[in-house]
């Protein structure tokens, strides 16, 4: 496991709580996911917030993220990675 398979699950992660990815690659990530505790963490986090959006929005639908934001999102994450590996 290193960084970038941590960065290729965090890309996929909306799709993949969704479970609108092909079943292998949902496979691939659950194998990946299971061990590696910066993402358990992140997905945990992830299904609680998209929990509480229906909660608390219900019918509401989301706004895409731009791709700047979501590009410092993908940074944050790495740093983040990235602080726990040392």
């Amino acid at each position: 496991m290193n960084q970038n398979d941590c960065q290729n699950v965090f890309a996929l992660l909306s799709e993949y709580i969704d479970r609108d990815l092909p079943e292998g690659t949902c496979e691939e990530l659950d194998r990946h996911i299971q061990d590696c505790a910066p993402c358990v963490e992140f997905v945990e986090s992830l299904r609680k917030s998209v929990a509480l959006g229906k909660k608390y929005a219900p019918g509401v639908e989301p706004v895409p993220v731009p791709d700047g934001v979501r590009e410092a999102l993908r940074e944050a994450y790495a740093k983040s990675l990235a602080e726990r590996q040392k």
